[in-house]
């Protein structure tokens, strides 16, 4: 496709599970969305899936390479004339400790869950200036508290906290930048394939205080929230989606 919209959003991680939601809310909110991640059948899959009259582009890119980034969104901007949002999504897990993690794991899950959300913000904040848009972060709760036997993902989700906040603070008012924080989701790439019945989510929805974990489509609205006018006075904010799980402190339910 080449021709103006009025509103661009690139969605990076866009193949499957949450960014396939955020792009399919984009498009029905009347969005041009660009999905982007390493895998063409998934992307054109998704792409095929979209709402009825809804735009959704598919491109190639590795994010972990600053190059195919900044081309990657020079060739949103040339061909559809603007860019007013960034959804920076894209994600691995990363399981082990401080003592089991090799350097080169370790080097994996900070070049995707980390570096790879600079280098798009890199590349678009400029064009992100000339539209008054924004940037939604997707971290995860793992960036707000830790996980056992997960310490390069909970590292590289953390430094997503505060990336936002500083990104918030160098851009404003020009560019908001927020993060939304997911719990545990089914259908991402870490669950896929699981259902609410397996043991190991029957065990997350038993500490989380609405009973279920998410589906993507709830991650996705507070995403859209994020990215659009009624959220025009919101900055630096971190939104955790996860039940009400955070708001624990960690004690058993006690029946008096």
């Amino acid at each position: 496709m080449s021709g103006f919209a009025e509103r661009v959003v690139v969605v990076t991680g866009g193949g499957s599970g949450i960014g396939a939601a955020v792009a399919h809310r984009f498009a029905s909110e009347g969005y041009a969305v660009v999905i982007v991640g390493r895998t063409r059948d998934k992307l054109r899959k998704t792409a095929a899936a979209a709402p009825t009259d809804g735009i959704v582009l598919a491109r190639t890119a590795d994010l972990t390479v600053p190059e195919e980034v900044d081309a990657l969104i020079d060739s949103v901007v040339t061909d559809l004339g603007r860019l007013d949002v960034l959804v920076n999504n894209a994600g691995v897990p990363a399981f082990g400790t401080v003592e089991t993690v090799t350097p080169k794991e370790w080097r994996n899950a900070m070049a995707i869950n980390l570096d790879a959300y600079f280098h798009t913000s890199h590349a678009a904040i400029r064009h992100l200036r000339a539209t008054r848009g924004c940037i939604v972060n997707v971290g995860s709760t793992g960036g707000l508290g830790g996980d056992h036997g997960m310490v390069a993902y909970n590292t590289a989700k953390g430094a997503v906290v505060n990336l936002t906040r500083a990104m918030a603070l160098d851009h404003a008012p020009e560019v908001r930048v927020n993060a939304v924080h997911p719990g545990f989701t089914l259908n991402t790439g870490i669950t896929a394939g699981a259902t609410s019945d397996l043991p190991v989510v029957r065990a997350f929805a038993d500490r989380i205080p609405f009973g279920r974990v998410a589906e993507p489509e709830e991650i996705a609205g507070v995403v859209a929230f994020l990215a659009g006018p009624d959220a025009r006075y919101v900055t630096g904010a971190q939104i955790p989606v996860d039940g009400g799980l955070g708001a624990a402190n960690g004690q058993p339910r006690i029946e008096m």
